[in-house]
């Protein structure tokens, strides 16, 4: 930068300035309209059961686990023990469409941005935060509207029944990942939120045993074991101080095992109804050649087609040998695997499957005050369950696929340029210094590294050629563009490691 350094001044405004710049040269809106605000102050309440398709379930125990400052929540869970070892599991999801309809100027936002961005400084959320952390909100002991996903989970992790309908619901506790976890884990004591509402310990125990179930047997069935490390910026005061990992727990597991069931189940009951739906797909991988090559490296054979079971036996044997390491090895693959995308399904047809979770029908359907397609979702579920007529026509589904994969990409990129301005703040003073990397990117548009030291990502300038994702290299630091979020490095060497 030819400015003040960047040190001298607070971070956190140049990092928010820095995002809504991002937003809008991405084509992401930073801001609601004024018809959008207007809209917003006309509504003061939760919406109100009508009809007696709502049924009442505040009694049980529901609980949300999520970041320690989240305040969007999405969904609660509940469990309760069956004969002969089965479990009932209960996912309830914020009715959002009660308050957010179709065609509103507060539905125009959403539809354009179709997802909130979550930056290093600053939230841009899908809706305004009067919905989405209070009013669409599951908060803590608020009656509130949602749909129920009801799933019974037999003692091999297979779903054994399922229904799907209306409740008024009732969040007993608020719970975060990391303390909900270390207790699960035997690491720490029982949360403080927990422990204030009886018998909830046992039911938690219960959920936590139904996830490991379901997800044991999604690996049986060829699900991936894959680790990354996602990087959260910790700030003292305005000042950022360090990037901190995010690690998979067994409370994160909880929630993305519960989820991926409900959101399978959504999809079938779409099915079952002859309505369309929003799959999300992710497509047999383009670069399973790179992916045998890695295996290869690390003395495993895969086979020369792409084949799921035996990938997840190459990513287990590297995870118990080398686990420090694994989530570099995970991420190479995550690149090689390719991203995912929405497509819209025709009743009769059947859309691609997902490569990562081995699962065939998968519709995004669990958090409709961050993402759009389960906004869209919750529509076409309430018109089924009702009987109505599709609120969508076909094309617009078609349409409105492609356009969230587009407005996903572009707040991931927003994200991604953020995270890197940030990383750039904490590198200033190391010009020069030298990294251990991994390769996580090759191609016409560049070569890219991720630092094993920090969980930093560059580009490499020089000394780039016949570099592919997934190979160790040595790197030194050459220059670094807050603004931009640039971060440049020279190949030097072969990794030491």
């Amino acid at each position: 930068m030819n400015t003040t350094r960047a040190s001298e001044k607070q971070h956190r405004a140049i990092l928010q300035s820095i995002a809504r710049r991002a937003m809008i040269e991405r084509g992401l809106l930073p801001d609601f309209s004024p018809e959008a605000l207007a809209e917003l102050d006309k509504i003061q309440a939760p919406a109100a059961a009508k009809g007696e398709a709502v049924r009442d379930l505040t009694h049980l125990l529901w609980a949300s686990i999520d970041n320690d400052d989240s305040r969007d929540l999405d969904q609660l869970t509940v469990a309760e023990v069956m004969p002969g070892g089965k479990v009932n599991i209960l996912v309830a999801v914020a009715d959002v469409d009660s308050i957010v309809k179709k065609g509103s100027a507060l539905d125009d936002h959403a539809r354009h941005n179709t997802t909130s961005v979550y930056t290093a400084a600053l939230i841009f959320p899908m809706l305004p935060e009067k919905l989405s952390t209070d009013l669409t909100s599951l908060a803590f002991q608020a009656d509130r509207l949602s749909i129920v996903i009801d799933m019974v989970i037999g003692p091999d992790g297979s779903v054994r029944d399922s229904q799907i309908y209306r409740a008024r619901v009732r969040n007993q506790a608020k719970l975060a990942y990391n303390s909900l976890a270390a207790w699960l884990e035997g690491k720490g004591a029982v949360p403080e939120a927990v422990a204030a509402v009886g018998a909830l310990d046992e039911n938690l125990r219960t959920q936590d045993r139904a996830a490991q179930s379901l997800r044991n047997l999604r690996h049986v069935q060829g699900a991936l074991s894959l680790e990354t490390i996602k990087a959260k910026p910790i700030f003292d005061g305005d000042q950022l101080r360090n990037l901190e990992v995010d690690n998979k727990n067994r409370a994160t597991d909880i929630i993305e095992d519960f989820m991926i069931a409900a959101n399978g189940l959504t999809a079938r009951y779409l099915t079952s109804r002859k309505f369309p739906s929003i799959r999300r797909v992710v497509r047999e991988p383009k670069r399973w050649d790179r992916i045998v090559e890695i295996a290869g490296e690390h003395k495993f054979r895969l086979p020369a087609h792409p084949d799921p079971k035996a990938l997840d036996a190459f990513l287990l044997k590297e995870k118990a040998a080398d686990p420090l390491r694994f989530p570099d090895l995970s991420l190479a693959v995550i690149k090689l695997l390719g991203a995912g995308e929405y497509m819209a399904e025709r009743p009769g047809d059947t859309a691609p499957g997902h490569f990562g979770l081995a699962v065939r029908d998968y519709a995004h359907s669990t958090a409709p005050n961050r993402r759009y397609p389960d906004l869209i979702t919750q529509r076409l579920l309430k018109a089924a369950l009702e009987g109505d007529t599709w609120p969508y026509r076909q094309d617009e589904l078609d349409a409105l696929a492609k356009h969230c994969t587009q407005e996903e990409d572009a707040a991931d990129k927003v994200e991604r340029q953020v995270d890197k301005s940030a990383a750039a703040l904490l590198l200033e003073s190391r010009i020069n210094e030298r990294f251990e990397a991994i390769v996580t990117g090759a191609s016409d548009k560049g070569t890219w590294v991720r630092l094993l030291q920090m969980p930093v990502e560059g580009k490499v300038v020089k000394g780039f050629g016949g570099l592919d994702v997934g190979d160790r290299v040595r790197v030194q630091l050459m220059a670094i563009d807050v603004e931009r979020g640039f971060i440049d490095f020279k190949k030097v060497g072969p990794s030491r490691h």
